[in-house]
């Protein structure tokens, strides 16, 4: 048994479910371009049929001031939060009404039963400060696939050095944009695709009722 059943099972939960993503350490992962990273998984997903695309979805997580934290981060130091501008997972909402959480930066399992990495990683807002209160942008695959752009310009300093070394193969571009990753990470409901949740509300849309 893989550890990914262990933790389900451990969590008293059938180790029935097939992962839809290859292993992690097999997944295209570039550190810091977690928009990339889900966009690679959501490719996956489509072209090896490893289940129905539209159970499949980009979930982006922001807040106006683009302070979110986030809890059990490969980064995380003891038990204290990574806070990020935004972070990007990929949800698996499957049509039995489960939910699974797919983040290459976690600690959790990968993946990870939707209410274990809410209850871990996101734990609550009702304690946070409101400035660092998460909201959540979810986008079916197909659209986050057609529509994601990004010329990775974010990630260069001024002297047009990087940050972090890009990812090795060409930017993501589409006809009609090469760059509106500020559209995504908006959680502004007049801008960007899909659907936009405050964090509580998120968690019982697809949390296991």
């Amino acid at each position: 048994m893989n550890q990914c059943a262990e933790n389900m099972h451990e969590e008293g939960v059938s180790s029935e479910y097939t992962p839809i993503t290859p292993q992690k350490e097999e997944c295209v992962y570039t550190s810091c371009y977690c928009e990339e990273n889900v966009w690679k998984l959501c490719e996956y997903i489509k072209n090896q049929q490893t289940c129905p695309v539209d159970e499949v979805y980009a979930v982006f997580i922001s807040n106006e001031k683009r302070t979110i934290p986030i809890w059990k981060q490969k980064s995380s130091r003891g038990d204290e939060p990574v806070i990020w501008d935004y972070h990007v997972v990929l949800l698996h909402f499957s049509k039995q009404g489960r939910g699974f959480i797919y983040d290459l930066d976690t600690a959790l399992p990968f993946p990870c039963l939707f209410d274990v990495y809410s209850r871990e990683a996101f734990r609550s807002d009702h304690f946070l400060k409101p400035e660092f209160r998460r909201k959540l942008r979810v986008i079916p695959a197909v659209t986050y696939l057609k529509k994601f752009a990004s010329d990775r310009s974010h990630m260069k300093h001024s002297n047009g050095t990087w940050r972090m070394p890009p990812p090795f193969y060409p930017c993501i571009e589409t006809a009609e944009s090469k760059m509106n990753l500020d559209d995504f990470i908006s959680m502004d409901t007049n801008v960007g695709c899909g659907e936009v949740y405050k964090l509580s509300d998120f968690v019982q849309h697809f949390g296991a009722k």
